[in-house]
């Protein structure tokens, strides 16, 4: 990332075609725990779940940093890749894991969901 956009945390989907036909990483955060400093161009869009999608764009080099939904305002995700430290936290759980290829390489220890997972609180 060109550095224009930074994310302070103050707390703690699969998108193929974001990803060019494979799994993106993502980190969900609740809204009001996420400082984003710096301009972000925005993307809005109607997702397979139904949901009221935004997602967030470096303006300099294009790199999506955030996605949210009006349904979910109060979750922000976060693509891991952006941040500093992308250890921050291991994945907890695999998404839309009925649209994955038939090569990928989805960790059966950890949950699967077929589509969007039910909303979180």
């Amino acid at each position: 990332m060109s550095g224009a956009v930074q994310l302070p945390i103050t707390g703690g989907c699969l998108c193929q075609y974001l990803a060019s036909g494979s799994a993106s990483v993502n980190m969900i955060f609740p809204a009001d725990a996420v400082t984003v400093t710096g301009p972000l161009k925005t993307f809005d869009r109607i997702a397979d779940s139904g949901n009221h999608v935004t997602r967030g764009f470096c303006p300099e080099c294009g790199t999506q940093v955030t996605s949210g939904s009006i349904e979910n305002g109060h979750l922000l995700v976060l693509r891991t890749g952006t941040l500093d430290d992308p250890n921050l936290m291991s994945p907890q759980a695999t998404i839309w894991a009925g649209m994955a290829p038939d090569w990928a390489p989805i960790d059966p220890a950890l949950p699967a969901h077929a589509k969007q997972p039910p909303p979180v609180a």
